[in-house]
């Protein structure tokens, strides 16, 4: 027995309006499941891959059709589904601990629990050390790595990932490569 799917995205359409009353199609009819597997979406810049992310986590909803997480329909963000965006989303005025203890707000566990997850993955990610700098003292591979360890703070069963690696040096880049996949 095939076990049931994680994700299914089911005849997903996406279209943004355009000029002269003309929408733009960025996704059409998008149909596939994700089990307890990797899986790549890729393709050109502008084809509409972090569009499918965004639906996919419920930040954005579809023009027609649906995503189901365990068969429920997403219609807004989960902590059960983690993000690490191509861009960082800090917010400027958190610090490194602030912006990562962030995430995990809504989860139900006590104001100490969540400074201290926030640490482990703050240490995790390498800025051990960082976690009063704000997002403006921070290096443009120090902040994706703040992004990471946000993601990673809440445990999320699925992780989507927007190019996250992408401002990264080589390095720094394998070794969050190897971390993410070990956690």
């Amino acid at each position: 027995m095939t076990p049931e799917p994680i994700i299914q995205v089911v005849k997903l359409t996406k279209a943004f309006p355009g000029e002269e009353g003309k929408n733009t199609t960025v996704l059409d009819e998008i149909s596939f499941e994700v089990g307890r597997e990797f899986l790549s979406i890729v393709g050109p810049s502008g084809c509409g891959k972090s569009t499918l992310l965004r639906i996919i986590d419920g930040l954005d909803q579809p023009t027609n059709g649906q995503v189901l997480f365990h068969g429920k329909p997403v219609t807004s963000p989960s902590p059960k589904i983690g993000v690490i965006f191509q861009n960082f989303a800090l917010i400027p005025w958190k610090t490194v601990l602030g912006n990562v203890e962030m995430a995990l707000a809504s989860l139900p566990i006590s104001k100490e629990e969540q400074i201290k997850t926030a640490k482990k993955y703050i240490q995790e990610v390498g800025l051990e050390g960082f976690e009063t700098s704000y997002p403006k003292e921070l290096s443009g591979g120090m902040k994706q790595r703040v992004g990471i360890a946000r993601a990673l703070a809440l445990q999320p069963e699925v992780l989507l990932m927007d190019e996250p690696f992408s401002s990264l040096d080589a390095l720094t880049a394998e070794n969050l490569r190897r971390e993410v996949l070990d956690i």
